[in-house]
């Protein structure tokens, strides 16, 4: 038994107290996890894009003070009432959204949008009592997607927790419990091209060059990337990309460019960049007939997906994904698990790391 279950942790974390000022290191006061929650020693956090979107506040209803984080692996220091699949000691990587298990979603092979613990932006507090974990002086500080990572220790409610092999490095798989994951899985679940087909891949980031291995382990012949960023290309190589697009380099939709230099269109196009302008073009870059386009990346709220009805009429699919349609404690460890026997290319994405 943890020295320290049962009891409040004082420990380090990264608080947000205002909206766009710096993060605070301050100590904090964790308290034991309640029914269903787990807390977890954080040992490797990354950090997202989406960190900064919301710790910025621009077009979100504000909430602080805060701490952010949702990339990151641990160790379970205790458990709460009725977890019964972790124990104290179990490596885990905490992540944005849930599995219950219980709900219609969960029980669906179909879809990972847990009724319970999907992703919720504006919940700062934990689903048991409506309560932080976490506190300053008696002062409550917000969660942040269920996960708050910024912290040497956090609490999180075992359905957002996957349990990974103890073996794996929490210091590279980490990055598994988010954007990894969401760009791998948009090809290899929703996408889903076959060996020998053509894929465009929009946003060569950290998503997107997910997304290009995903291509590269399901056999694609032809993977395109597509970015304003023409420093991108040489690192996309090494997760397969075989040419390369810049859009300012023609006078034309991109999406013209494309067809042209693949007799009609891609079977298979992934979209990982929220700009509502590269999702049009994704989408009407794919051959018609059987072309299927996946919109993975976070659209501006204000945005509106505009394009000719006749471009569904002559069968082209259009789909979006959720985490890749991963759910995370049945299908992460298994992804996990394709990194540890070397079918799955993540090192060359983190370059230099440095833990919390």
């Amino acid at each position: 038994m943890s020295s320290t279950e049962g009891q409040v942790i004082r420990c380090k974390a990264a608080v947000s107290w205002e909206a766009g000022k710096p993060l605070v290191i301050e100590e904090v006061e964790v308290a034991p996890p309640q029914k269903m929650e787990v807390r977890v020693k954080i040992l490797f956090t990354s950090l997202c894009h989406t960190d900064v979107y919301f710790w910025e506040a621009k077009g979100q209803t504000p909430l602080f003070p805060r701490i952010f984080g949702h990339e990151a692996g641990g160790i379970v220091e205790s458990v709460g009432e009725g977890v019964t699949d972790l124990k104290p000691g179990d490596h885990v990587l905490p992540v944005f959204t849930g599995e219950c298990k219980e709900c219609r979603h969960c029980k669906s092979s179909e879809s990972n949008m847990c009724d319970l613990l999907r992703i919720n932006t504006e919940r700062g507090a934990m689903i048991e009592d409506g309560k932080t974990r976490f506190s300053k002086d008696g002062k409550p500080i917000h969660h942040f997607l269920g996960t708050s990572t910024f912290s040497e220790y956090t609490v999180v409610h075992v359905g957002c927790l996957a349990k990974i092999n103890p073996s794996a490095p929490l210091d590279i798989v980490c990055v598994l419990s988010c954007g990894i994951s969401t760009g791998l899985g948009a090809t290899l679940n929703v996408a889903k091209p076959t060996k020998g087909s053509t894929v465009a891949i929009f946003g060569l980031g950290a998503v997107g060059l997910a997304a290009a291995e995903g291509a590269r382990i399901s056999g694609a012949t032809r993977i395109i990337g597509v970015d304003l960023n023409p420093s991108r290309f040489n690192e996309a190589k090494k997760f397969g990309v075989t040419e390369f697009v810049n859009p300012k380099n023609y006078d034309k939709p991109v999406q013209e460019v494309i067809a042209e230099m693949t007799d009609g269109g891609v079977d298979r196009s992934i979209e990982c960049t929220g700009n509502v302008n590269a999702m049009i073009s994704a989408f009407e870059c794919v051959h018609d007939g059987w072309g299927v386009a996946v919109l993975v990346g976070v659209p501006n709220k204000d945005d509106a997906f505009k394009t000719h009805p006749v471009n569904l009429l002559n069968e082209r699919t259009l789909k979006g994904t959720f985490f890749g349609n991963y759910k995370p404690r049945s299908d992460i460890p298994n992804v996990v698990e394709k990194y540890m026997n070397k079918e799955l290319e993540l090192d060359p994405i983190l370059g230099d790391k440095q833990s919390f």
